[in-house]
């Protein structure tokens, strides 16, 4: 049975973001809303933590796991950032998109892209979850809460609760979740490519990429 905290969507409460992030460090899998929609996660060395959010998702080992950070510098940690890349991250985080990036060797070998060693990134413009991550010390292991054969994210963390309540070890409720995943930006090779338009607005990418 998993536990369920009601937690400020802008105020959150330190006491439970404690809380919240000690049930991750033992190995729990969290359910926690981002700006965007909500998400899973985890540890991001837990390889038990990741496996079962791999059942709970039906995601084969080609699915792009996402590295939630609280700031450009755990970004810094875990990813190759040239100076064009940096300027587009410090001007777009926080803010609803995941960049792709070249991983750096801190992140583990089960998370990357079997074939290219990206990584994708984002500092979501949710205190909760940066409130996670920042608490954590280290970056969030995430995928959006979207349940196999559903094309949308879960929003309503009564009915999340009910779902999933035997198959994670907490739910974070901080309101109804948006209904849309996040923008995904290709920074890896060089010109930024939008591989996916979310709830992020794509143009600042596509001009640049023009």
């Amino acid at each position: 049975m998993s536990q369920f905290f009601q937690i400020h969507p802008e105020n959150p409460q330190p006491r439970l973001i404690k809380q919240a992030v000690d049930i991750i460090r033992h190995g729990g899998v969290v359910v926690y809303p981002t700006d965007s929609s909500y998400a899973l996660g985890c540890l991001t060395g837990d390889k038990a933590a990741v496996e079962r959010i791999r059942r709970l998702r039906q995601l084969d080992e080609k699915h792009n796991f996402t590295l939630v950070c609280s700031d450009l510098s755990q970004i810094g940690l875990f990813a190759k950032v040239d100076t064009g890349a940096f300027r587009l991250l410090k001007a777009h985080t926080p803010g609803p998109y995941t960049f792709i990036l070249n991983a750096t060797r801190e992140v583990p070998r089960m998370l990357l892209h079997p074939k290219r060693r990206t990584i994708g990134l984002r500092v979501p413009a949710h205190p909760i979850a940066l409130a996670l991550a920042e608490e954590l010390g280290e970056p969030l292991m995430s995928v959006s809460l979207i349940m196999p054969g559903e094309q949308l994210p879960m929003s309503d963390p009564y009915e999340i609760r009910q779902v999933l309540e035997h198959q994670v070890d907490l739910v974070i409720d901080g309101g109804f979740g948006g209904l849309e995943a996040s923008t995904v930006v290709n920074l890896a090779e060089g010109e930024p490519s939008v591989i996916r338009v979310g709830c992020g607005d794509p143009s600042p990418f596509q001009d640049d990429a023009e």
